[in-house]
């Protein structure tokens, strides 16, 4: 269903008991992170918070949980979106054996045409209100997290234009604001709007660029969507709400916004100007995006609505509201996967430990041997699916949401070192363990029954590991040891000490016996918390390159370690700077404790930032690094 802007989105929410209003003044500052965040980690509500010491009330949350996601894009089910846009795509690509066939299909070219945008005459509710000068300190912009290097706009629609083509692009780049009428403008080199800032760079020109927050919450979505470039993420948010989208005219330069925004921010960014320092910034990995040079965004007007709301999220560790937003993106592109490249493909999972492309699970319908290898190198070719760091492929009837039947399966089916793939290409841009800035490893484990001509499955023999007495015996570096129940997967919390210990502690511990048989060890940091698998699967999933940190050693090929440590210029021939974790401070989370009861929000919820205090590196959002090694 459609919304006629944000405002009924939050009437329906607070109907439907999924909004809490928060009336007690929070600061922007630090503080609307702790509480959105103990909500959101403990299946809480949407949070409008009505006093924020600036004139607009900010919203929080509102697509943090299946329900409401499905609300905000019209759905009962986080598959229907699927399955409409399956029917839609099998009607187009069926071929028209006449004239009769040919007419049936009328029907759907009328469907899909009434997706497209429409500019109408005249302004928009968005422009009820129009700054007199443009200020973004007005606005609740929130600073995230301690050492964020600024506020941030978290929720930015974020509009341009390929000079070339005149094919609007809508994109989320983070924004943060560094003057009342400046920004910076965080596009990552491989997204649209940093291509459409290139060709603008070349002509010489001058690039305009228009921001809009609110709305329809399906416009949020859209903008977060990975569309090919040629597809109008306008015509997917008219698709979602069965209902085109009004668009209407910005005053200062040449783009068009939703006409039911509720705010607008037009400008432009320059190529010729120097860029400017960004960051850092708590990232939806959980751990910190290091500061950078992006481009300056300079803001010319701000115009709301005059019931304006401001709309924000928070990321940092898994989950926060974007788990959401990417469980809808998995369910709705399996479809267009299937029916365009991989008609084999069965199912997807994006667990949210993978913060979405870290890990994924594919069921396949096994044709061949070799299927789900081949399956592996079409998946890294597509979209951004190229940022995928470790894909794991399993058979047509393993269900890839039960991650403990994916794990049997790997153990059942996987032969090491015959069902491991590895590969090279582009990375995220966030990725702060590849050994190359956007550019690292990939790994792909094929858990399918193998057919005639693969390795056999069932030579692996149980994982067998001694007590930990023994370990600490033939290696004092080994701090404590958890076996993963039931499966053939040993978690290490290690001391490093110095260059290649991992990969020589793991020899040893094999040499001597204290670990045996087939499966995974995997070296996690010594402050890591072995008792929290989720958060550990988090931890390995970001800190890894596949390429250098996967360790086989001769003599024992059913055994194999991954070194998700953290990776030093003295010992890894490592020469970026590593982020520290996300956390709140303790004196923010101090101060909500002791107004819990202020907000309204019933019972007490403790920070989530406080099991991760003690894991944190010393330094701020980049870890000192070690001068004595």
């Amino acid at each position: 269903m459609a919304y006629a802007n944000l405002k009924e989105f939050i009437a329906r929410l607070e109907a439907a008991g999924e909004l809490v209003r928060v009336k007690t003044p929070v600061s922007p500052r630090l503080e609307i992170t702790e509480v959105a965040d103990r909500l959101v980690k403990n299946s809480g509500k949407a949070i409008l918070f009505e006093n924020t010491g600036t004139g607009f009330p900010v919203l929080i949350n509102a697509l943090a949980s299946d329900k409401r996601i499905c609300m905000a894009l019209g759905m009962d089910h986080p598959d229907e979106a699927a399955g409409r846009i399956n029917d839609l795509l099998t009607r187009v690509t069926t071929p028209a054996k006449g004239l009769f066939d040919k007419l049936k299909l009328l029907p759907t070219l009328g469907e899909m045409a009434s997706w497209m945008p429409k500019v109408r005459r005249g302004r928009g509710e968005c422009q009820q209100v129009v700054m007199e000068k443009p200020d973004l300190s007005l606005l609740p912009v929130l600073t995230c997290w301690p050492h964020d290097g600024g506020p941030f706009v978290t929720f930015p629609l974020v509009h341009t234009r390929d000079p070339h083509t005149g094919i609007r692009n809508l994109g989320m780049y983070r924004m943060q604001v560094l003057s009342a009428d400046t920004t910076g403008m965080h596009w990552h080199l491989h997204k649209t709007g940093a291509r459409h800032y290139n060709d603008f760079k070349a002509k010489g020109e001058r690039m305009p660029v228009v921001v809009a927050l609110g709305g329809d919450p399906a416009y949020t979505y859209a903008a977060t969507a990975p569309l090919p470039d040629n597809v109008d993420e306008y015509m997917l948010a008219g698709f979602l709400r069965r209902k085109k989208v009004e668009l209407v005219k910005c005053l200062t330069c040449d783009l068009e916004v939703p006409a039911d925004a509720d705010f607008v921010i037009e400008g432009y960014v320059d190529p010729s100007e120097e860029l400017v320092w960004e960051g850092p910034f708590g990232d939806h990995t959980g751990y910190y995006s290091l500061a950078d040079y992006y481009p300056r965004f300079h803001v010319t007007c701000i115009t709301h609505r005059r019931d304006a709301i401001y709309p924000a999220t928070i990321v940092g560790i898994p989950p926060m509201e974007d788990a959401w937003i990417g469980m809808i993106t998995e369910r709705i592109f399996l479809a267009p996967l299937r029916l365009t490249m991989l008609p084999e493909l069965v199912d997807m999972a994006m667990p949210v430990e993978g913060v979405f492309h870290n890990i994924v699970v594919v069921s396949i319908r096994k044709g061949f041997a070799g299927h789900a290898p081949r399956v592996m190198s079409a998946l890294w070719g597509a979209g951004q699916m190229m940022f995928n760091k470790i894909l794991v492929v399993v058979d047509h009837d393993v269900p890839v949401h039960d991650y403990e039947a994916v794990a049997a399966a790997v153990a059942a089916q996987s032969v090491l070192p015959h069902d491991l793939h590895l590969s090279r290409g582009p990375m995220d841009a966030l990725d702060h363990a590849s050994r190359r800035f956007a550019y690292g490893s990939k790994l792909g484990i094929d858990a399918t029954r193998k057919w005639d001509g693969e390795e056999p499955a069932g030579l692996q023999q149980p994982l067998l590991v001694k007590p930990f007495v023994q370990f600490s015996e033939v290696e004092p570096q080994v701090v404590a040891v958890r076996p993963a129940v039931g499966l053939p997967l040993l978690f290490v919390a290690f001391r490093r000490e110095s260059r290649g210990d991992v990969a020589a502690c793991f020899s040893r511990l094999l040499q001597s016996g204290v670990i045996g048989g087939s499966g995974w060890v995997v070296f996690v940091e010594e402050l890591a918390d072995l008792s929290d698998i989720p958060y550990l699967v988090w931890r390995v999933a970001n800190n890894v390159d596949p390429v250098r940190d996967l360790v086989m050693l001769p003599g024992f090929p059913s055994l194999a370690a991954l070194d998700a440590t953290r990776k030093h210029p003295s010992r890894d021939d490592f020469n970026r700077d590593w982020p520290n974790i996300v956390t709140m401070n303790p004196e923010t989370i101090e101060l909500v404790d002791r107004r819990w009861e202020e907000y309204g929000l019933g019972s007490f919820l403790e920070s989530p930032s406080l099991k991760f205090l003690n894991q944190l590196y010393p330094g701020g959002a980049e870890a000192e690094v070690e001068t004595t090694i």
